[in-house]
């Protein structure tokens, strides 16, 4: 058990007509549960931790820094706390790549850096990821749920997808163990989300593209 199991988001998440920024809930296949966020790029971020196989528990909002900095007092709730399988804790704060540079972003980033580190704990701004990758993700995200297919059909289809083969054909080849074309498609995808295979996802997924046992 987590030292970091019976925690929860430091304050709620509101949507309300009219509000300015886009709130949302997203079911994470890491936790098997929801998982907050505030804006269209931290879901995207949130989205990419939770295809991330190093990642083993996310949290958003997670608490509260409050301090004294050089003679301001500041209070900032960090969007995200992840801790990966290797035990290590990160904390993430989102911002747009545009406001990095306006003074007072970039100091009270500064300042939870300097709070954070010396416990130990990694500390992590994110801003916009690769477009190209996020579309892939958001793509593969769609078939995240590991309840929807069968372990056998998983077992089964890995035998038939021992070597490296285009997707297309990878489709093909486990339609007699998934039950058609569309069923083994969507076993191939979640296979990708899985990391039980792997492909490039720098480039857009498409049946050309090369899948491999992870």
């Amino acid at each position: 058990m987590s030292v970091f199991d019976a925690a929860v988001p430091w304050r709620d998440f509101r949507w309300y007509r009219g509000q300015r920024h886009f709130s949302g809930s997203y079911w994470s296949a890491t936790m098997q549960a929801h998982v907050g966020y505030e804006s269209r790029l931290e879901y995207a971020n949130l989205l990419l931790a939770d295809f991330d196989p190093r990642v083993d528990w996310i949290l958003s909002q997670p608490f509260l820094l409050e301090g004294e900095d050089k003679g301001t007092r500041r209070r900032h709730i960090p969007d995200y706390l992840i801790v990966h399988a290797d035990h290590t804790a990160c904390v993430v704060d989102v911002k747009p790549a545009a406001k990095l540079t306006i003074p007072k972003v970039r100091d009270s980033l500064s300042w939870s850096r300097r709070v954070i580190e010396p416990h130990g704990w990694e500390y992590r701004v994110q801003s916009e990821p690769d477009e190209v990758l996020l579309r892939n993700v958001q793509f593969l995200a769609g078939y995240r749920r590991p309840f929807q297919f069968a372990d056998g059909d998983v077992t089964a289809a890995l035998g038939e997808l021992k070597s490296p083969m285009a997707f297309g054909e990878a489709v093909r080849a486990i339609a007699p163990v998934a039950g058609g074309l569309l069923a083994a498609r969507a076993l191939v995808l979640h296979l990708l989300w899985a990391r039980r295979l792997s492909t490039d996802l720098t480039r857009l997924l498409s049946a050309t593209s090369i899948v491999t046992q992870a």
